[in-house]
């Protein structure tokens, strides 16, 4: 929200829009004037308050709204409304600063327990797919042995095994990106369409840089486990 100063007129609000457009960087501006501020303040408080019967006149300014095509972060929409700001006839921007600043913290906050989560599970993935191989070659340690009778080298040995490894990581980030697309179907439009009548709230899938990284990550995690295993096994 764009306050305006009190001796704003109509006949300024074309120019005072294309200064704004020039920053660049906007959706969608609308203007309210402070007749129409007024008004809505009444719908919006009629059956809570009956102090705005007692106003001699409007103290609402004009102002215009804007919202943002894109923002990377808080520090390019404080950059952002500090340029607006520094327009004439501009008296103040509001975007949410005292709020927003508390739920980015809250944000970060998760961001970091997510981290640990990661590093948790990144561990008991390669827990599991170790004791997995080591599991397969008990199963199969007759035949080990049968191979290396007949003159096997250990890499000859070793390979089978690998390759079960990596099939598992592989399969393993596949279908984990599969439950996680499912759910992000089930759950983004019903959480965009009940929030977005209050806040711009975008939920947006992981990218393909992020998912060819997540299924790589996982097929190596298949293979290192294996590798693991085998070093301590095959001695």
């Amino acid at each position: 929200m764009i306050y305006l100063k009190d001796s704003f007129t109509s006949d300024m609000l074309p120019g005072l829009k294309d200064r704004i457009n020039g920053l660049g960087n906007i959706r969608e501006m609308v203007f309210i004037s402070k007749d129409e501020a007024l008004d809505r303040l009444r719908k919006e408080m009629s059956s809570n308050s009956t102090f705005l019967t007692t106003l001699q006149g409007n103290p609402l300014p004009d102002a215009l709204e804007i919202k943002m095509t894109s923002y990377g972060s808080i520090e390019e929409v404080e950059a952002f409304a500090q340029k607006i700001k520094a327009v004439e006839m501009v008296e103040d921007v509001e975007y949410g600063q005292g709020w927003l600043g508390k739920f980015l913290k809250i944000f970060n906050l998760f961001k970091i327990t997510g981290y640990a989560m990661c590093g948790l599970f990144f561990l008991v993935a390669l827990f599991i797919t170790s004791n997995t191989v080591r599991l397969a070659f008990y199963s199969r340690k007759l035949e080990v042995e049968v191979m290396r009778l007949v003159g096997a080298t250990e890499t000859f040995i070793k390979a089978p095994f690998y390759v079960e490894g990596l099939l598992q990581g592989l399969l393993g980030g596949i279908l984990g990106l599969a439950i996680l697309l499912i759910t992000y179907l089930m759950i983004s439009s019903g959480v965009t369409q009940s929030l977005s009548s209050y806040i711009y709230f975008d939920i947006r899938f992981l990218s393909i840089k992020t998912i060819i990284l997540i299924v790589f990550v996982s097929t190596f995690l298949g293979w290192f486990g294996c590798y693991l295993s085998l070093k301590q096994i095959l001695k």
